[in-house]
């Protein structure tokens, strides 16, 4: 099963998002530290959107997490970024509000490399079932993450509050 076109049917759409009923059953914390729930807006209703995504990369100093937009930039999680950087997220039981800033395609590139390293054979299957091609070296996953136009964009989300403590209350942003 190829991973390079958004889910389409309902039945893959449940699919893919059934992590978000995880942390809204608040059991966010048995997915520990590799995933996490953003919470962003939609560029066109203003309202309240939800994904849960990979971390990629992690700074446990600031907080700061890199998630990639494995679509792309027609990602609409990515493209409401894009309008509204300001986001909630979540990663285990932390909640944060923050800012979400798009890498620049050579900073991505060696987020995606660094990532592989960290998880080689997660990261290659991935990427092919993305539909991209990679031979398991940190220049192939450089290469499809320094691609502006096809490749994967990294997102860092870097939280407003300072390690060590989070918000209580998790509304929308």
């Amino acid at each position: 099963m190829s991973l390079a076109q958004p889910p389409t049917t309902p039945a893959r759409r449940a699919l893919f998002r059934a992590p978000i009923w995880i942390y809204r059953m608040g059991l966010g914390g048995l997915l520990g530290r590799r995933f996490v729930l953003l919470t962003h807006r939609g560029r066109t209703t203003g309202e309240a959107r939800q994904a849960v995504l990979e971390v990629v990369g992690r700074n446990d100093a600031t907080g700061a997490v890199l998630v990639a937009s494995g679509y792309g930039r027609r990602s609409q999680w990515f493209r409401n970024i894009g309008a509204e950087p300001r986001v909630l997220f979540q990663v285990g039981g932390r909640r944060h509000r923050g800012t979400a800033t798009v890498l620049s395609p050579s900073e991505s590139g060696e987020a995606l490399a660094h990532y592989a390293q960290q998880y080689p054979e997660a990261a290659v299957a991935l990427m092919q079932g993305l539909g991209h091609e990679v031979d398991g070296s940190p220049e192939s996953f450089e290469r499809v993450g320094a691609d502006p136009e096809n490749g994967i964009p990294v997102v860092r989300l870097n939280p407003d509050d300072p390690p060590g403590s989070h918000y209580p209350d998790f509304s929308a942003p």
